[in-house]
């Protein structure tokens, strides 16, 4: 991916290397930057600089070892040092839910306090976490109470918006740059670094630009929890889903993107900020019951998926089950929060043995389940050996481009539960599969 270099280049401390930071981080530095990459991990800092990635995301690979040979993108445990030698320090820390749904904010704490003591000249204090409104202003005065002289500096808002398993495009071809300044010296320095990036650029104050990002989200949570509960009437109807959206996403004031039925999302993002914006609209005052009601309907798709399969197996108890797809999505290795776990949980209280599968996601699935009763095996066709049914949780191309004649010899009983919608329902029941969709 060859991009136009910036004009200026200006030197970043991009703080965290988890999806978001080190994201930032290589194409920060593809742009021309130069870039320091900081994080507390040792392990991780040193596995990077050995060209080793900490989780599978297509291209980023090839990118960080581009960068780190031209000598634009370096990695350091450094913090206190990353900061002494940048002029914008961008935190991609994490902000984990806490049990009230808040969200976690002592690493940007920690960010705003190492900031205030590294103040040698002028600072710009971006946040590229998603964090919960105002919390640019408490940066802001954690900066200002730790500081130890009258060095100036900014705070500002730059949220991010990359789908994981397509972030580096989504970086460099973005829908808007949104940031959130106090000052036009902020906003012509977030300017000058994207200005390469053809895109539509939102200036406003801080606080807009925190909800900003929590609004998208929750806005997107609910369009797939509005159409995983139009799946469940189509069910009860007789009717089908994928034609309902296909004619409902050509109308372009709802378009199509996000109205595929199935399991609901998983992930990070969407859960933790859905949580989190509830949690702040109480706080300011403001009961969001809609957004509970698209947390209800997403985690009950998943027990609905559930019971279509017994319906068709009867007794789940000593029922051979193989499950394709663990990962929330395709094309990333990430298990936070998928819906394949709670799945997953749900057939074994059933007493069903599973096989499991996912061409990215065995290393964080064996963590997650490695005190349950699963078999993981080295391929799609291992898994349906003699299983009563193969469940599709997540649509990788791999999976679509099955031999279903070798799938269906190999299957005890040639029962497919298709979580995601993925495959033509008519072209199976030919084949002389049952066949289970969602809202099909």
């Amino acid at each position: 991916m060859i991009q136009k270099k910036s004009v200026k280049v200006h030197r970043l401390c991009v703080v965290g290397a988890g999806h978001v930071g080190l994201v930032a981080a290589a194409c920060f530095a593809e742009l021309g930057h130069k870039v320091i990459c900081v994080d507390n991990n040792r392990k991780r800092i040193n596995s990077l600089r050995k060209e080793i990635m900490p989780f599978y995301e297509p291209e980023m690979e090839a990118l960080v070892k581009k960068n780190l040979k031209r000598g634009t993108l370096i990695f350091s445990a450094s913090l206190d040092g990353a900061i002494k030698e940048s002029d914008v320090i961008f935190a991609a820390v994490g902000t984990p839910p806490l049990d009230d749904g808040s969200a976690d904010l002592t690493s940007v704490e920690n960010v705003a306090r190492a900031v205030a003591r590294n103040l040698d000249g002028y600072k710009l204090v971006v946040s590229k976490s998603t964090v919960p409104v105002q919390t640019g202003q408490r940066a802001k005065e954690t900066i200002h109470r730790y500081r130890k002289n009258n060095a100036e500096f900014d705070v500002a808002s730059n949220p991010e918006f990359l789908r994981e398993g397509k972030a580096i495009y989504d970086f460099f071809y973005p829908d808007r740059i949104v940031i959130g300044v106090e000052t036009k010296r902020a906003e012509t320095i977030l300017k000058e670094i994207y200005t390469t990036i053809d895109a539509p650029v939102v200036v406003t104050d801080i606080n807009t630009a925190e909800l900003i990002k929590h609004a998208s989200n929750s806005f997107l949570a609910t369009k797939i929890s509005f159409i995983n509960a139009v799946s469940r009437v189509c069910d009860l109807a007789g009717a089908d889903v994928g034609k309902v959206a296909l004619a409902m996403g050509l109308d372009k004031r709802i378009g199509k993107e996000f109205l595929n039925a199935g399991t609901g999302y998983g992930g990070f993002c969407f859960p933790k900020d859905l949580e989190a914006f509830i949690y702040i609209s109480k706080k300011l005052g403001y009961d969001f019951r809609l957004l509970k009601e698209v947390q209800n309907i997403n985690d009950g798709q998943r027990r609905y998926f559930v019971e279509k399969i017994k319906e068709h197996l009867w007794i789940l108890k000593g029922k051979k089950i193989a499950v394709l797809g663990l990962s929330f999505k395709p094309d990333t290795d990430d298990m936070r929060f998928a819906p394949s776990i709670t799945i997953i949980d749900i057939l074994l209280k059933g007493g069903a043995k599973l096989s499991l599968y996912d061409p990215q996601a065995k290393g964080e699935a064996e963590e997650i389940f490695k005190e349950k009763r699963v078999k993981f095996v080295k391929n799609p066709y291992e898994a349906v050996k003699r299983a009563d049914c193969v469940c599709f949780l997540t649509e990788w191309q791999e999976f679509k481009d099955l031999n279903f004649k070798r799938i269906k010899r190999a299957m005890a009983y040639p029962l497919v539960a298709d979580g995601r919608n993925m495959f033509d329902k008519e072209e199976l029941h030919g084949l002389g599969f049952e066949y289970i969709g969602m809202g099909r």
